[in-house]
């Protein structure tokens, strides 16, 4: 019974420490962001997702992934911030882990997502007809 136990405190304790992998950072936080324009933003909730809506001045993960490395600053330093949907998506992880093995050291997860985004009654941004 104590091995049983110990397996499940150890595997609480590994989920949250995989859930912390990249801080969170609220959707206040990101307001201010997008108006200092002093982080870089993305979204990765899809091209066809971000056309409809999106944090103002965030770039389409799905369009820029090839090129990553050369739309983030030279920074390492700089920050990053990685969204999704919701706060049950993790898709935001694809995003967060290329920055974070290009060298990134300072990402952050807006876990509220889109959706928590929109609750707050924030203003999105269309993407511009090419």
């Amino acid at each position: 019974m104590k091995k049983l136990l110990a397996l499940i405190v150890v595997g609480f304790v590994a989920s949250s420490v995989l859930a912390a992998e990249f801080p969170d950072i609220s959707i206040n936080e990101v307001k201010d962001l997008t108006k200092s324009k002093k982080a870089v933003i993305i979204d990765v909730n899809g091209t066809e997702s971000y056309a409809q809506g999106h944090v103002p001045g965030a770039l389409d993960f799905e369009a820029v992934q090839a090129k990553l490395s050369e739309v983030l600053p030279k920074d390492k330093n700089a920050l990053i911030v990685a969204y999704c949907g919701n706060p049950k998506c993790q898709a935001y992880l694809s995003a967060a882990r290329a920055a974070d093995k290009l060298g990134y050291k300072n990402i952050k997860h807006m876990s509220a997502g889109i959706a928590g985004w929109k609750d707050a009654g924030m203003k999105t941004e269309k993407a511009k007809n090419t």
